[in-house]
């Protein structure tokens, strides 16, 4: 099956205008389409089934459940399919049955082990300000943040350990924020700040047989050793130069 991926489009402040990728059979929105959602619209209509994965800048200035269930209506209303904490089978074209599992997965902080998650968690400081989100009542911080994380985690977790059956052929996962440090921008690499952006899921990566994120504004095409192949295709902001050399009609075999 052949995917169309794109994430990190940023479509409340970039210009950019989609279009399908040539043979692709699925588009996989891997999150930050757009943080006012008016710009999911551009993919109504679109030839071949989207699937959406919310990023974190979907619920910037958002009580974050809320936003969850008002964003799930709004997705599905324009036709897509939501890939929050959910799994679906698809049929490829070649006869084979491809599970799709997605979830947002944020960031637990622990991706420098528990003794590296003090000083994260201060440094996610600055992204949730930013963000100015809330949940529960309360500011949406990096504590907050953390126990949603790990809820995403073993969510996961649990998914990608669900046998097969003979109900699937391959299992892809689409997760927002980075399953390994491999994925870190080589802009800033390896400092509190990424673990923000990348989680330490590489124990997972072998249960499935492709990996797809978003998040980090830079792209990424890798193998872990078990062979599941990890990719991100990016766009990133203009302003910063992210978006060069970046391929809209990028497309992967799953």
């Amino acid at each position: 099956m052949r995917l169309q991926v794109l994430s990190d489009l940023h479509l409340e402040t970039e210009a950019f205008d989609p279009e399908p990728a040539p043979g692709a059979e699925v588009l996989v929105l891997a999150g930050d389409i757009d943080s006012t959602w008016v710009g999911l619209d551009r993919f109504r209509g679109w030839p071949v089934p989207v699937l959406f994965t919310p990023g974190n800048h979907e619920y910037d200035r958002r009580e974050v459940d809320e936003a969850d269930a008002r964003l799930r209506d709004h997705v599905e209303t324009l036709g897509y399919v939501w890939l929050q904490r959910r799994a679906v089978v698809i049929d490829a074209a070649d006869g084979r049955r491809v599970r799709f599992i997605g979830v947002t997965r944020w960031s637990d902080f622990d991706l420098f082990g528990a003794n590296g998650r003090e000083r994260a968690m201060r440094a996610a400081g600055y992204f949730q300000r930013v963000m100015q989100a809330t949940r529960h009542g309360l500011p949406f911080d990096a504590e907050a943040v953390r126990a949603l994380g790990l809820a995403d985690r073993a969510w996961l977790a649990e998914a990608l350990a669900e046998p097969a059956a003979g109900r699937w052929d391959a299992t892809v996962a689409v997760t927002h924020f980075a399953p390994s440090l491999r994925s870190a921008d080589p802009r800033y690499g390896r400092q509190p700040g990424t673990a923000s952006f990348c989680n330490a899921d590489d124990d997972l990566l072998p249960r499935a047989a492709l990996w797809l994120h978003g998040h980090l504004h830079c792209r990424h095409d890798y193998r872990d050793a078990s062979g599941t192949r990890v990719l991100c295709n990016a766009r990133g902001l203009t302003a910063k130069g992210e978006d060069a050399g970046w391929d809209p009609l990028r497309a992967v075999e799953a």
